[in-house]
Parts: C-alpha cells; structure tokens; sequence
C-alpha cells in the first residue's frame, strides 16, 4: 500500500501544473484533512472545499420556518446537527430549550413512526442532497398519517458547481465529484460540465488512496487536454446511478431556484415537493411565510468557506469565539463541516 501511494504521488508531481481542483464531500474534506494529503501534494496543485454538507447549506430562512412551526407547537423531528444550525435569530436547540418539541431522529422513518404514535403535528426537516432525497420520496409515496408533513431542504450538487464555475472570484479549473450523491445521479448529470466548460472531473471514493488516484485523474486530463468525467469509485457508482431511486424522486419532486446559505439564489438547485404531495407539504399545509435573510454572524465566514474562496484558518472567530462546542457559524456545527473538520485536524493553534 505505501509503494502504491509513493508511485501515484510520484505521478501527481511529474504531472504537476497549476491547478485549483474543487470537491463537495465532508468525507472527501475528513479523509484530506485526517491524512495530510495537501501536504504531500505539490504547491501548485490545490484541493479547496467547496458546499459539501448539506447541513451547512440550509440557509438561515429555512431553519426560521422550523422554528416558527415549534413556537406554533408543532413537532419538529431532523437531524441531530441540524438543530444547532442557527437560523436568523434563533436554531432549533434554542427553541427546544424554550420548551418546544424538537426531536432528534436517524431519519424520516423515524419521523413517520412517530408521527403514527403521537396526538400532534409532526414535520420532518429534510435536509441532505441527493443522497438522502430518495428517502423522503420513498416514504412520501407510502401513504404517511395525515398528521405527518415534510419541509424539504433537499439541495442538489450540479446546479451549485455550474454556479461557481461562472463565479468569478472561485476561478476552479477541475472537480472532484461527490462518491455517495454519484451513486444515486451517476455520473451522466456532471458530463456537460467538462464538454461545455472543460473541467476535467473524476469521481471519487473516500479513502486516502481514492483521492489521490482522482487528483492524477484530473492532472493527466489537464495535461492531455481531454476534459472528461471519470469514475475511479466504480465499485459503488454507475454511471446511470440508481434507476429506482431517480424514479421515485421524479414522482415526489420538482426542481425550483432557491437560495442556499452564503449563497444568492442558485438557479434549479433545490428539490421541492409537488403539488400532488401537497397535503405532506409544510410549506403549503401550514402557509408558512418567512422572509428572506441576510444575518450573518459578525465575523464569521461561513458564506466564502461555502464557496470555497476561504479556509476555516482565515477566520478570526476560528478556535476562538467558534467551536464545535460552541458554534458560531453553520460550518462548525455538523461533523462534516470544512470548519469543524479543520478544528479536529488543523495544526493552528487552538
């Protein structure tokens, strides 16, 4: 294993230029952080993070539409970092201390179970790309009680990475795409993205090796100038990904603009749910009417580590006002955060 890492390092060098390569995976961000690998690589070849937790990008409105439903006394069931992602004013673990009912649950099935057992309204907060989507169709097309609803924060990868090919202060050259949403999408809805804007792209998996075979990947396209997507994490993605779970999001969902946190609006990013599943719409079934949001943390950065033109290491809150413990910002919430990764990984002083 150590004289495989050693000869594909020896190729990265040998086809070293300078190059800005983007991934969208806190796994992929753990796995680089965890095991060093921007110190073995050569200066000129940069691996930056870009929106790659889902829990982080659920922006500041969409956290107020769950809170406002807990003071109105619905029970709120999610994920257990997405209650402490701060909304405008208040996060779901403040509103939970004020003695509303906010529960922490493994996923929407858990939600639905609960809702069959419990005399109130019960609404699941969706978040997750499309890795987790196919859940809340599936369980949207099995009938949930009446009293269940679903607000979806569901964001999709593809739209967000053209956004920031066209934005001009990212400047990416190549992508490292995410191996768990490739498994559902495969890796057909990314091929525009190298034949249309040349970004050379490789699909990876999540170990150390995995990420330093896509990085030679990407350079020998740069370098061959045949920009193309490649899969090295065949052994879980194809590149027609899961049939079945693309079709029961096809039933349950359509695609719409929204904005996204430390982003404006991303055209066609987000998945809502459609009118024929409106009765477990929270959005429809309660009227919920929350305007957009600006507030931003003083100091934090969330929004420019997002987009992947910072490091957690720029920010004056970073080790300081901020940590996992005690977040400031929605990146430091979630384990798979760029900044609660770079707290556990990071050799700047705490």
């Amino acid at each position: 294993m150590k004289n495989l890492t050693k000869d594909i390092i020896k190729k990265i060098n040998e086809l070293a230029q300078p190059i800005k390569i983007m991934h969208v995976c806190g796994s992929h961000e753990h796995t680089i952080m965890q095991h060093g690998i921007r110190t073995l690589l050569p200066p000129e070849v940069q691996i930056v993070a870009g929106p790659g937790c889902p829990v982080c990008c659920v922006p500041a409105r969409e956290v107020d539409e769950c809170v406002a439903l807990a003071e109105q006394g619905v029970t709120i069931a999610t994920f257990g970092d997405m209650i402490r992602v701060p909304g405008t004013k208040k996060s779901l673990s403040d509103v939970k201390a004020e003695g509303a009912d906010v529960r922490i649950v493994y996923g929407i099935n858990n939600a639905v179970e609960m809702a069959k057992e419990i005399d109130n309204d019960v609404v699941f907060m969706a978040a997750g790309f499309e890795t987790t989507a196919p859940t809340t169709a599936s369980e949207l097309l099995s009938s949930p009680p009446d009293n269940f609803a679903v607000l979806s924060c569901h964001r999709l990868i593809p739209p967000a990475l053209d956004f920031l090919i066209h934005s001009d202060d990212v400047n990416l050259n190549a992508l490292i795409e995410p191996g768990h949403v490739c498994t559902i999408i495969g890796t057909k809805p990314f091929e525009y993205l190298s034949t249309q804007y040349n970004i050379p792209q490789s699909v990876a998996g999540f170990n150390p090796l995995d990420i330093l075979l896509s990085i030679y990947l990407i350079l020998k396209q740069a370098k061959n100038g045949t920009p193309k997507i490649q899969n090295e994490y065949k052994r879980a993605v194809r590149e027609e990904g899961n049939i079945k779970a693309q079709e029961a999001m096809e039933k349950t969902f359509y695609v719409k603009s929204r904005e996204w946190r430390g982003f404006p609006e991303i055209p066609n990013s987000v998945y809502e749910i459609k009118p024929e599943f409106k009765q477990y719409n929270a959005r429809e079934k309660y009227d919920i009417e929350i305007p957009d949001s600006e507030n931003v943390p003083q100091g934090c950065i969330c929004g420019p580590i997002l987009r992947g033109i910072a490091r957690p290491e720029n920010c004056k809150l970073f080790k300081k006002e901020c940590s996992p413990l005690h977040p400031v910002g929605a990146c430091m919430v979630s384990k798979e955060g760029t900044c609660n990764i770079a707290y556990r990984y990071s050799k700047m002083k705490k």
